[in-house]
């Protein structure tokens, strides 16, 4: 690990002003970046510790039924809080299943998307592995190696790698809103797009620009029916193989809206758009409603030792659609 100067800022007015300058890098709760530093896959010069600016650790409801919670709100306060568990069920349930309980303490909302994949390439300790995320133009070693966890949405020949936050998946399902501030000016960026698909970009891995920073996510509508599902090896604390975050209104066991997004199989959440369009006036349980969600797996795309994700995401799903209806 190479030497970094460190400093702590006080308000949000001072992250602004550090952020002018280059080289600065934000450290919260600290549960990512130390491992980044460790391993090679980032050196970081300065690093600001924005983890006691006031304000930013805040939950408040909002008017239409929504919650917004600050970018500093650890996932334990997020998941413990009545709004969101109440409100955006689904939420809750992603944080409870994404960390051990020592890691929820320190990991935060805002910090949590902005992990890096775990390909095990792109992780290497040595970093000489072919990886185009580590050495842009050297390859992708995942493309024909070992490639059980890898992508079979949105992937291209420069990379296959899977998106590791398990609350992303819940917020791109709700439609949530990423609130952020720059410099410049702060943007209000849709969740289910925060994330860059390969073919968007290998060496960024969200539309953050540089000197730009999360501050609250927002979800602006309740989802009391809502569900987490998390397929992995072990139920104690891994990374999902497979996962389903579904938000549904329904009437009866009749679905009017559904909304379904994907973890483990692509760079981003993956939104299941024909499913959600065809699920609507179909009842929940129900064999067409079976092939609805199953056939939204038409464009998937198999690499050599991940075939099993297609058949595994489509029931993770099914199962979310199920635990989500019977909420009401």
């Amino acid at each position: 690990m190479r030497p970094f100067s460190y400093a702590r800022a006080r308000s949000v007015d001072e992250v602004l002003t550090t952020l002018r300058d280059a080289d600065v890098t934000l450290l919260a709760g600290g549960t990512e970046l130390l491992n980044w530093a460790r391993i090679g896959i980032e050196h970081p010069v300065r690093v600001l510790d924005v983890a006691g600016v006031p304000g930013l650790d805040a939950i408040e409801p909002l008017d239409d039924g929504g919650v917004r919670i600050g970018a500093l709100a650890t996932l334990n306060e997020a998941a413990r809080d009545a709004h969101v568990a109440h409100r955006v069920p689904v939420l809750a349930q992603a944080i409870v299943k994404s960390a051990s309980a020592q890691l929820r303490n320190l990991a935060t909302i805002g910090g949590n998307p902005l992990q890096r994949t775990r390909c095990p390439y792109f992780r290497s300790d040595d970093g000489a592995t072919p990886c185009n995320r580590r050495r842009p133009g050297s390859g992708c070693s995942a493309l024909h190696g070992v490639n059980e966890r890898h992508a079979i949405f949105g992937w291209t020949e420069e990379c296959v790698a899977t998106h590791p936050s398990d609350p992303a998946v819940a917020l791109a399902c709700l439609d949530a809103t990423v609130v952020t501030e720059h410099p410049e000016g702060g943007h209000r960026l849709p969740a289910r797009t925060f994330l860059r698909l390969p073919g968007e970009s290998v060496t960024t891995d969200s539309v953050l620009r540089p000197g730009e920073f999360i501050v609250a996510v927002e979800v602006t509508e309740p989802a009391p029916l809502s569900a987490y599902v998390k397929v992995r090896e072990r139920e104690s604390y891994e990374f999902a193989l497979v996962s389903a975050a579904v938000a549904v209104e329904l009437d009866g066991d009749t679905v009017v809206r559904a909304r379904i997004a994907l973890g483990g199989v692509a760079m981003r959440p993956w939104r299941l758009e024909a499913a959600e369009r065809n699920l609507v006036g179909l009842r929940i349980g129900s064999p067409q409603a079976r092939e609805a969600v199953h056939g939204a797996f038409a464009d998937a795309r198999a690499l050599s030792g991940n075939a099993y994700k297609i058949p595994l995401a489509g029931n993770t799903a099914l199962r979310a659609l199920q635990d989500a209806a019977r909420q009401s």
